[in-house]
């Protein structure tokens, strides 16, 4: 055996306990659930008012970027198929360190995307109950589904197999019945000038490339989720074959659903009526004037909403439990109840929603917008390292005679284009007003980790010498 994958055994050993029962179906819905929500059903809304039409070429380039994601951490978690993944990785082939800032931004940027999809949850529901407050939707549907999670991983997979399934089903309706409307509706129908809203208002790119561009921090963001199933690899029944059919089948299929649909969207609704204040696809089926249409969509979006929460309360818990047995959070984190679930982890993980309840009440209209920026940098971050991982991984693997079971193309040149579109991404961040606080907060998050890690080792160390003087004394 390869001594670099033999090495990675301690890793394996020390995060044993969690339950290997998750299906190749429910693990490719859970890749759905993570990334099909309300970056595509609510946020696109507001990169359609930074890109114009232009934003098809934004997700085009996320998508991209995504597809050479998937690659990478496809070859990572089929070699080593751990809950802590990508963390993991990055620990033993880059550095402790840089595992620890991996696991720990990409904890809190789940723990803030978690928050998002709930403040999605309150836009959504006061399209029925516009006279009740935001918070309590936030702590109804928080509650059910902390519960969820803390029965057992097969439930949390049962759950987010069917609320994914639905989405999916609801995503193709939606697909079938926007075509219809945009080809083969009766001309009384208000449908305004089909594919000339691509140009009708300030052409293809009213913002310029610099729109597009900016835009495609909401797009990543949208597609955020999908490296949730490198996580669940750690509890699938059979990763060497789960894993590799999980992420080709979510790939393709989310690239597919995000254009088509965002495609048909903006033929269907001129641009300009784009934003936050509801869902995109509300705005068209009330448009079509079918009857309780846009009750259906809201439905179908507010359960978009619940799945992807779901998700990623799912991951952060697991990331959280990594930290723990790697020594690099309270050991409590990292204790299992009796259904295998690190329920103290899954409580911590819950902060995000405590957040989104204060926010919803002291600043309803802006809550989605500052959590999605703050809550960005994160993930940015988290996909940049993925790939600089990525590279550290194959050149330790470069003298495995053996072939992989999966083997990411093009490399290292795929690898390191991707490594460099996200540092792109990160630092354009900084000219583009609604992200302006991401890379702040991001850096700043980044410093507080690192001296928090420099002092906790150092002490650590400290102990160590202190004990073998000891030691030595007594000898």
């Amino acid at each position: 055996m390869n001594t670099t994958v033999s090495a990675f055994a301690g890793i394996l050993e020390r995060e044993r306990g969690l339950q290997r029962s998750l299906s190749v179906g429910k693990i490719t819905m859970i890749g759905f659930g993570g990334a099909i929500g309300t970056g595509l059903l609510l946020g696109s809304g507001f990169a359609i008012r930074l890109a114009g039409p232009g934003v098809l070429v934004s997700y085009a380039i996320g998508a991209a970027i995504g597809l050479l994601l998937m690659g990478c951490l496809a070859e990572m978690t089929v070699t080593h198929a751990t809950s802590g993944s990508f963390g993991a990785y990055a620990e033993h082939y880059v550095s402790p360190l840089a595992g620890f800032l991996v696991r720990w931004s990409y904890w809190a940027s789940v723990v803030m995307a978690v928050g998002v999809d709930l403040t999605a949850v309150a836009i959504y529901m006061n399209y029925w109950f516009p006279a009740y407050p935001g918070w309590l939707w936030v702590s109804l549907f928080s509650g059910g589904l902390i519960l969820a999670n803390a029965v057992a991983v097969n439930v949390f997979g049962t759950l987010e197999y069917w609320c994914a399934l639905i989405k999916v089903t609801a995503i193709v309706a939606f697909i079938v019945l926007a075509s219809y409307i945009l080809f083969g509706s009766p001309s009384s129908l208000p449908i305004s000038n089909g594919f000339a809203n691509y140009t009708a208002h300030g052409g293809f790119l009213p913002h310029g490339w610099r729109g597009a561009w900016e835009a495609v921090v909401l797009a990543l963001f949208s597609y955020f989720g999908v490296e949730i199933i490198a996580v669940a690899a750690g509890e699938a029944r059979r990763p060497e074959i789960a894993i590799p059919r999980a992420f080709r089948s979510t790939i393709f299929r989310l690239i597919l659903f995000y254009l088509l649909t965002l495609a048909l969207m903006l033929a269907i609704l001129p641009w300009t009526a784009a934003g936050i204040d509801e869902s995109p696809f509300v705005k068209v089926m009330r448009a079509s004037r079918i009857p309780a249409a846009a009750g259906i969509a809201n439905f179908v979006v507010l359960v978009a909403a619940l799945s992807s929460m779901n998700a990623l309360l799912y991951v952060s818990t697991r990331m959280m439990f990594s930290l723990s047995r790697a020594g690099q959070a309270p050991r409590c984190f990292g204790v299992l109840n009796k259904r295998g679930v690190p329920l103290a982890a899954l409580l911590l993980s819950s902060i995000g929603i405590a957040v989104a309840a204060v926010l919803s009440i002291v600043s309803p209209e802006r809550a989605y917008i500052l959590m999605l920026s703050v809550g960005s940098f994160g993930a940015l971050f988290v996909w940049m390292m993925i790939f600089v991982t990525h590279y550290y991984f194959r050149r330790a693997h470069r003298d495995l005679h053996r072939a992989p079971r999966f083997r990411m193309l093009g490399f290292p040149f795929t690898t390191l284009l991707g490594a460099v579109l996200m540092a792109a991404v990160l630092l354009t961040t900084l000219i583009s007003p609604p992200f302006r606080l991401t890379l702040m907060v991001g850096i700043s998050f980044l410093a507080c980790l690192t001296l928090i890690y420099g002092m906790w080792h150092g002490h650590i160390g400290a102990d160590e010498l202190h004990s073998q003087t000891r030691s030595r004394r007594v000898t």
